[in-house]
Parts: structure tokens; C-alpha cells; sequence
């Protein structure tokens, strides 16, 4: 086992589900080295997968962890398998998760930022924890599908995501930033909003529905349909910025993710999973 491949296990362990492309986008390496090393992996059950049925061509492979996998991560983190939340159905209940597709959109958009470290160092993806962390930090009043802080030289962007398939009603997206500004209030912290929708016809319902709220609460949001062109809400522009701009736009922001928060994060019987996204360099 390498250090990559011990990386790789936290991070399934913290996001559950990655598929070959995400794994391929965030080692940066071909599509061929990485899925002989997830082959490997795979046959002495470090990990687990499956390939979900698609109307028209093939799916990725779907990996998870493995027993063997399990077993060395609680090892890894002095404690037993039993504490990591693990089950050995948990390949299957993930398969035929309802939520499956949804979870797998928002984990894609966050690779592709991760991913631009690889060409772009000054910009990266320093942390990202998962919509389970997200509940055991703020669930008593937001239940965000991501959490995570996007670096771009000296700026730095925390950021709360939702990723909006359309699904929804938007009365029941608009009851969720009361719960924001009940978290933004309590910590006494700002940290934007983000919403990815899923047309642009969405997102500008979206946003006749949600300016009122807030500039009411003074809360920073910004939307998109697209993977980097986000819109402010509040103030109010109709300008687009990338993610390395909305620092700047945004000049006074604080991260919900305080050190007594992130203390808090951690797993009482294992270390803290290191959420940041890029893996370390490969063995020579």
C-alpha cells in the first residue's frame, strides 16, 4: 500500500463513492495506469465496486471501500472497523441509493475544481468534506451537500454547496436559507452560499425566488448552471465571476469551518481524515 493508495481510502471513506474518472481527474494520470492500480486494489478487496446500468453506452466503474480496505484504514487510524461506519453491504446500499445520482453530480463538480490544481497551481481545492461531515457540523440548521475552501494565490473562498437538480420545489429550496442565517448568526461567521442548478431557466426562478431573502439577511449567494460562472445574489450584479473572483467580490467573508468546529468534525475514535483533495505524489 502507498501513501496515494491510503489517501484514496480516505477519502472513499469520507465521500463513499468515486468513480474511475474521478479517480483518474484527481491522481492525474491516464485512464490505463489508473484503473490497473484500481484492478489491483479491487482483487485483494481493498476495494469494492459496481457499474450502474445506463440507457445508452457504459458506466465507469463505481468504487467504494472494501473489507480489506476497511480493515487497514481502522488500522491506519488506531481503532476498529466498526467505528468508520462501514458495513459489508456497503457497496450495494450505495448502488441502489436513491440518491446516487445526485451525490455523484455534486462529488463531479468538486473533482473538476480539484482537478485545476494540476494545471493551474494557484488555485486549489484545499478542503472539501462531504454532506455527512456537513450534517454532523451544521445540521441542526443547514445541511449543505459539500463544504469546502477554494484557494486562489492569497484568496480564499469558504463556501457552502448545494447542488440543485431542479427536482425540488422552490419554496423548499427557499426555507433552506433561514437555517443559513440561523448558522451565519450563531457562529458568527460568513461563508457564501453556492447553488448549482441544472438550467439556466432554474436558476433564474431561483433567483427571483431567493434575492429577496438575501439581501434581507445580508447573505452571500451566488448561482450557476454552468461549472464556473457564478452570478452574486447579494449585492446585487449581473456580472458572472469564476470562483477565483468571488473572493475578492465577497471581501469580508469568515469560514464556518472554525478550529473548534473542525475539532469537532473529527471522528471521536480515528484521526481526521485529510480532506484536502490532491493526493500525494506517486512512488518512483
Amino acid at each position: 500500500m502507498t501513501p496515494r493508495d491510503m489517501w484514496l481510502l480516505e477519502m472513499l471513506h469520507e465521500h463513499r463513492v468515486l468513480t474511475s474518472h474521478h479517480i483518474t481527474a484527481l491522481w492525474n494520470t491516464s485512464h490505463r495506469v489508473t484503473n490497473r492500480r484500481l484492478r489491483q486494489l479491487h482483487q485483494l478487496h481493498v476495494l469494492d465496486s459496481f457499474r450502474p446500468l445506463t440507457p445508452q453506452g457504459s458506466a465507469p466503474e463505481h468504487y467504494t471501500l472494501g473489507p480489506t480496505g476497511a480493515t487497514l484504514l481502522a488500522a491506519h487510524w488506531a481503532t476498529e472497523t466498526k467505528h468508520l461506519a462501514w458495513r459489508k453491504d456497503t457497496c450495494t446500499r450505495t448502488a441502489f441509493s436513491p440518491t446516487l445520482e445526485h451525490d455523484l453530480a455534486t462529488t463531479t463538480h468538486l473533482v473538476t475544481l480539484a482537478a485545476t490544481h494540476h494545471h493551474e497551481p494557484h488555485d486549489e481545492l484545499t478542503l472539501w468534506i462531504s454532506a455527512r461531515s456537513t450534517t454532523r457540523l451544521w445540521g441542526d440548521h443547514a445541511r449543505p451537500d459539500a463544504y469546502a475552501h477554494w484557494h486562489h494565490h492569497d484568496h480564499v473562498l469558504p463556501f457552502f454547496l448545494e447542488h440543485d437538480t431542479g427536482t425540488e420545489p422552490l419554496h423548499r429550496v427557499e426555507a433552506k436559507l433561514a437555517g443559513y442565517a440561523t448558522l451565519a448568526t450563531t457562529t458568527n461567521t460568513t461563508t457564501p452560499l453556492l447553488i448549482h442548478t441544472s438550467t439556466p431557466t432554474r436558476e433564474r426562478h431561483l433567483r427571483q425566488r431567493l434575492a429577496p431573502i438575501a439581501a434581507q439577511e445580508n447573505l452571500p449567494i451566488a448561482t450557476a448552471h454552468t461549472s464556473d460562472d457564478w452570478l452574486p445574489l447579494q449585492p446585487s450584479t449581473t456580472q458572472r465571476h469564476p470562483l477565483s473572483r468571488l473572493a475578492s467580490y465577497w471581501p469580508h467573508l469568515t469560514p464556518a469551518l472554525t478550529p473548534q468546529a473542525l475539532e469537532a468534525a473529527a471522528h471521536p475514535t480515528a484521526n481526521r481524515p485529510p480532506w484536502r483533495p490532491i493526493p500525494p505524489l506517486p512512488p518512483r
